[in-house]
């Protein structure tokens, strides 16, 4: 489920008005329900569907690639610890969409209301953090690559996720602690987020989550960004240096992407949260725009596998030895510029005096 507009609800409806308030993060109107009975279940179905299958994807990928040896570099548990919040963040759409199908009611008890919320609530969060931490690596990978190379291992980087996870966890107490069922109108209960004084709580809380998981993480981005695209822009790398500054920069360019996906995506429902404070009684248009603003929330943790996918060769190549047999010849081609080794897999049935154009090339990073 989602943290949405239960928060600034959580009064007693007005008997004579026309809008429902769901506990699921969207607001009803008495006259659409095929708009949330039928679409909004759908759309979220097929979110739900594809950002599982993709992020299992990724997983499945790394895991098969590294198997939790050396192999992992820094990037890999990067992009493996986001696969997995997304993961989790995906996991609690089916309480989601069970409640829209249920016209809001809950029926899964009062503690797996506090899971379910906090959860929701702490993915967001981690998220946003693990993507705020990857493009400092980024940084320094890009404008210190040897001056701080002792801090860029992969142990420092679990060490550094795992700070991330106990951070956000004690950041999302207020969820923890007010989290729980309210009445319906219908005589059910709901989940939503039931803070003690609703008229000024909901002020502050909003603008907590707005600070702590998007503006400050946008600032620190963004300035981050804008210093290694200077520094890309005014250095020459010399030419032994060149493969390295070639991954370097496609690394980059991914991380870009997954950051800006990130904050298109989600900067439609921070904007509208922040507008509600100032609403007295939302029209129609403003809460449809805000139920797409939550879809395009919960979208994004589908994007992620299809970045991966679509800007990282290497990722591709790892697929599909990741799913290909493994009983297969391999050669190694040392040289690489980050101190890598070029294995290139001899597909099967190929003797090995073939040339080496058939081979399949897979780039496997040695620390």
């Amino acid at each position: 489920m989602s943290i949405k507009l239960e928060m600034d609800f959580v009064s007693e409806p007005d008997e004579n008005s026309s809008l429902q308030y769901s506990s699921s993060g969207t607001v009803r109107a008495e006259t659409s329900e095929p708009y949330h009975n039928v679409f909004m279940p759908s759309i979220y179905g097929v979110i739900c569907f594809v950002g599982i299958i993709g992020n299992c994807i990724v997983i499945y990928t790394i895991v098969k690639k590294t198997k939790f040896r050396a192999q992992q570099t820094v990037p890999d548990i990067f992009i493996f610890s986001l696969s997995i919040v997304d993961l989790l963040f995906l996991l609690g759409m089916p309480f989601l969409i069970h409640q829209l199908v249920g016209n809001g009611s809950w029926c899964f008890g009062a503690t797996m209301c506090t899971v379910i919320t906090a959860l929701d609530s702490n993915s967001q969060t981690v998220s946003t953090y693990i993507l705020t931490v990857m493009t400092l690596d980024r940084y320094l990978a890009t404008v210190h690559p040897i001056r701080f190379n002792h801090v860029r291992t992969p142990c420092m980087a679990v060490s550094v996720v795992s700070l991330v996870w106990i951070l956000s966890l004690l950041s999302i107490t207020p969820v923890w602690m007010y989290a729980g069922l309210m009445p319906l109108r219908d005589g059910s209960v709901g989940c939503a987020l039931l803070l003690p004084n609703p008229s000024t709580d909901t002020y502050w809380f909003t603008l907590y989550q707005f600070v702590l998981t998007f503006a400050l993480p946008l600032v620190v981005i963004c300035v981050v960004f804008f210093k290694i695209l200077k520094n890309m822009a005014a250095t020459v790398a010399p030419l032994p240096q060149r493969s390295l500054r070639v991954r370097t920069r496609k690394v980059t360019r991914m991380a870009v992407a997954i950051c800006l996906a990130f904050f298109i995506c989600w900067a439609p429902y921070y904007i509208l949260q922040l507008a509600h404070l100032g609403v007295q009684r939302p029209s129609f248009a403003f809460l449809y725009a805000y139920n797409i603003a939550i879809s395009m929330g919960y979208a994004n943790s589908c994007i992620n596998p299809l970045l991966y996918i679509v800007l990282s060769e290497t990722f591709k190549r790892q697929f599909i030895v990741a799913i290909r047999p493994g009983h297969r010849d391999m050669r190694a081609e040392p040289g690489m510029a980050d101190g890598s080794v070029s294995m290139r897999l001899a597909p099967d049935g190929v003797p090995q005096s073939q040339s080496s154009r058939e081979l399949l090339p897979v780039t496997v990073a040695v620390h």
